[in-house]
C-alpha cells in the first residue's frame, strides 16, 4: 500500500510541475512533499524526508515572500 502512495506523490509533483501559476504549482508541491515524508518515514528513508522538508520550508518562505 505504501508503493502506490509513493507512486500518488510523484504523480502530484509532476502535476505541480506542469502549473503555470507558481503559486498553485508552490502549494501543490508542497503537498506532494508532504506525502513524500510520509513514504520515507514508513521506509525509513531519512534523506528524503529531510530533502521533501526541506522543499517544503523553501516554498513557504517563497509563498510569504510573494514570488
Amino acid at each position: 500500500m505504501i508503493e502506490i502512495w509513493g507512486y500518488i506523490s510523484m504523480i502530484v509533483v509532476l502535476a505541480s510541475m506542469m502549473m503555470k501559476n507558481i503559486k498553485k504549482l508552490r502549494i501543490t508541491n508542497s503537498i506532494a512533499c508532504a506525502m513524500f515524508i510520509i513514504y520515507g518515514v514508513a521506509h525509513e528513508t531519512y534523506p528524503v524526508v529531510i530533502m521533501n522538508f526541506l522543499v517544503i520550508v523553501i516554498n513557504l518562505y517563497q509563498l510569504k515572500k510573494g514570488e
